[in-house]
């Protein structure tokens, strides 16, 4: 497998005058999912400046690069921060707050690495357009919306992205993150990221006073009762080899001490590293709510509402080879690590899915090794600049490189 050629590394080396000042900026300003205007104006003008042709699609970005017969090529980064107050006490700290979509105006920061995802593959973007001499094929820089909110990739699909650009032969996309070290990579086969959905409960009492609960039906009782009995959906319902999560994050009924409430809401994550096991954990929790309810004597049937789902990440054996082999050509052994299954989530595979492409997602180091790192989505989360940003780049244009054609 073909590493960079020895201008191409050198090239990284004085790409950092560009892309420190870029991703800096891009982390004081971080944008809301569905809502990143201003740095898709970013990115579209810097991709225009490379010399690729752009479009905007979805609410992303898109941009095309064409040298005649080979294979074609996708890179995929995510643009959108998160509605987090930061506290990493980074002299570039965000800067930035903005309306959500119930028109609350929401601190933001890019705690989820995006910034990094978004250098690193106009770097990459940059190093192929400007050494395009040394490969044919047609490459692709895609820039994508919503991730958070798993609406970005299928906003994309929804749009037209299919007819509108090349199929791509392979689907690239990577991650800072905790581990591995920074300064190294971390690939594997097979699933590296969770499926995930999230389920909204709404069940039903008969409100009393506070000292009559026996005129009533209390759903806070109800509630609480729910969430005990669904632990035991992943203790006794799910092999013990298996992975399921079930997470109850929020639970909300009443307004006073002194009164029963007439309903109560509860808010659910689920994740699984398969569909079949994640179908299995929300019918489950269905039929569990249903028979507490029953039991409580509601007086309504309970309601459910499913949102924010994300698809399994399972890396293409084949293609996870190559980019491995990729990595080690271009780091060295020792810099190349396994990656372990994440059980966070993401909607990577929505597009390669809607292509029925192979794709492949890696992860790269945020942290230097020793240093206590917060995790993604915390208001601490704060990777060391460098190595991180130019490993990021590294990985992306190498395992773009060795997958397309030789010029």
């Amino acid at each position: 497998m073909t590493a960079l050629t020895d201008r191409m590394t050198a090239a990284l080396k004085e790409y950092r005058a560009w892309q420190e000042p870029l991703l800096t900026d891009l982390h004081r300003h971080p944008e809301l999912s569905m809502r990143e205007e201003r740095t898709r104006r970013i990115i579209a003008a810097q991709l225009a400046e490379f010399g690729y042709e752009v479009q905007q699609i979805g609410g992303g970005v898109v941009g095309v690069l064409s040298r005649g017969e080979g294979p074609t090529v996708l890179l995929r980064a995510d643009m959108d921060g998160l509605p987090v107050q930061e506290a990493s006490g980074l002299p570039y700290a965000s800067v930035h707050s903005q309306q959500d979509a119930d028109g609350t105006l929401q601190p933001t920061m890019h705690a989820c690495g995006h910034d990094f995802h978004m250098v690193a593959a106009l770097g990459a973007a940059r190093l192929l357009a400007e050494h395009r001499g040394d490969w044919s094929g047609t490459f692709i820089a895609l820039f994508q919306p919503g991730e958070e909110t798993a609406a970005g990739a299928a906003a994309m699909v929804a749009d037209g992205l299919i007819d509108k650009i090349p199929t791509p032969d392979a689907y690239l996309g990577q991650h800072v993150l905790t581990s591995p070290a920074a300064g190294k990579v971390a690939v594997a086969p097979g699933p590296v990221l969770s499926s995930s959905v999230s389920m909204r409960v709404r069940v039903h009492g008969a409100g009393s006073h506070g000292s009559m609960p026996h005129l009533g039906v209390d759903p806070v009782v109800l509630a609480a009762a729910i969430v005990t009995r669904i632990q035991t959906l992943v203790a006794r319902e799910i092999a013990p080899g298996d992975f399921g999560v079930v997470t109850v994050g929020a639970l909300h009924a009443g307004t006073s001490a002194n009164i029963i409430p007439d309903q109560a809401e509860l808010a659910l994550n689920f994740r699984a590293y398969s569909e079949e096991i994640l179908d299995h954990l929300v019918e489950g929790v269905q039929r569990m709510v249903r028979a507490e309810c029953e039991a409580a004597r509601s007086p309504k049937e309970p309601e459910f509402e499913l949102f924010n789902r994300y698809p399994v990440t399972d890396n293409d054996p084949q293609l996870a080879a190559q980019v491995r082999e990729a990595f080690i050509a271009q780091f060295g052994p020792e810099r190349v690590e396994h990656m372990d299954p994440v059980t966070a989530s993401e909607d990577f595979s929505t597009i390669p899915d809607a292509f029925g492409v192979p794709y492949c997602y890696w992860g790269f180091g945020g942290y230097a090794q020793g240093r206590e790192a917060a995790p993604n989505h915390s208001p601490l989360w704060a990777p060391d600049l460098q190595p991180s940003l130019s490993t990021g780049t590294e990985a992306a244009a190498s395992a773009a490189f060795a997958l397309l054609g030789r010029g």
